[in-house]
């Protein structure tokens, strides 16, 4: 499958419902084309460059992938690909590594972001009335990064067309969308229940509206939860975002409060890890370590998304919220949904 702009694919559109919400939406197949994972524990990549004469926005995203096949999918927007190449060997945390199939380098060569994210059969995921993601002419998304994450290599011969399909629309939206990951690093001790928890504070004066939010560890999260911490004289208010347990499928889940965040606010993760392992178990990029992973989507008004797409601390031992300021932490929900 020969790699086209977006731009040039609109001649042939592969599918289209006429309107919805009284407007146009098309659909751009973005699939791995033909990869073979030559081993365990693969990630590859694979671009789109987008037209930079128009503006497109991205409305909707219709997984095509299966959690038998595919451990998570991740979705980037750059400024510049991490590779020329129509596949590459794309593990973030992998950079040492020499793959003999494919050239290693990562998803992105500047201006990552994440843009969606899938895994364990999450089912697609359509954008709230008049949201979209901004790519191309007028947005710093020049190109489109498709990023899988293979558990397991495939016998020889056999290929992957895994990926998402992407709903689109020329006519401008209002509210752009944008996703910002929070995270950390740090271990897990054996035989232990551990919290690792990171915090950032907004220091844009932008506006963001809360709308959707995503949980990813590996198999020892419990739970994972995502707050808007607010500063006042009578202590923190700590407003819930969204709160799964990360074994259910990773789909984005509406949000628990749609109350927008502003400059000074704080966000703030935690992820409840069970060790049950009789060693450490560190933040890698396999599924023998494990990710402590965050994801909010939101909207802006006739603005533009935040400039911070990410939010990491070093995590345990190195970073706990009683470490810094916060007060009013709230207390390990067992109650998990």
């Amino acid at each position: 499958m020969s790699k086209k702009s977006i731009y040039s694919i609109f001649a042939g559109i592969l599918f289209c419902f006429p309107f919805v919400n009284a407007y146009e939406v098309d659909t751009y197949d973005f699939l791995m084309p033909n990869a073979y994972p030559h081993s365990d524990e693969l990630y590859l990549c694979t671009p789109i460059r987008i037209s930079p004469h128009h503006n497109y926005y991205i409305v909707g995203f219709q997984p095509n992938a299966s959690m038998h096949t595919a451990h998570h999918m991740l979705l980037y927007g750059c400024a510049e690909p991490g590779s020329n190449e129509s596949v590459w060997s794309c593990g973030e945390m992998q950079s040492n590594y020499v793959d003999k199939m494919y050239t290693t380098a990562n998803p992105c060569r500047s201006g990552s972001q994440i843009v969606y994210a899938w895994a364990r059969d999450a089912p697609s995921l359509h954008l709230p009335e008049d949201v979209g993601f901004l790519i191309g002419k007028d947005s710093p998304i020049k190109y489109l990064i498709l990023q899988v994450h293979y558990m397991h290599r495939f016998p020889e011969g056999k290929t992957d067309n895994s990926g998402v399909f992407l709903k689109y629309t020329k006519r401008r939206m209002p509210r752009q969308a944008g996703v910002i990951l929070l995270g950390t690093g740090g271990k897990i001790p054996p035989k232990s229940v551990e919290y690792m928890e990171t915090a950032c504070q907004i220091n844009e004066d932008k506006v963001i509206h809360p709308f959707a939010f995503r949980t990813h560890t590996h198999g020892l999260g419990v739970q994972v939860s995502g707050y808007a911490v607010r500063h006042n004289d009578n202590g923190d208010t700590w407003q819930l975002i969204g709160k799964r347990n990360p074994q259910l499928p990773q789909m984005f889940y509406p949000v628990a409060n749609r109350s927008p965040i502003s400059k000074g606010d704080v966000l703030a993760a935690r992820c409840v890890m069970n060790n049950t392992r009789d060693h450490t178990v560190r933040i890698g990029a396999t599924n023998n370590d494990e990710m402590c992973n965050f994801y909010i989507m939101y909207w802006v008004q006739d603005d533009t998304p935040l400039e911070q797409k990410y939010c990491f601390t070093d995590g345990p031992p190195y970073y706990y919220w009683r470490m810094t300021n916060f007060n009013r932490i709230p207390d390990f929900d067992s109650n998990i949904s």
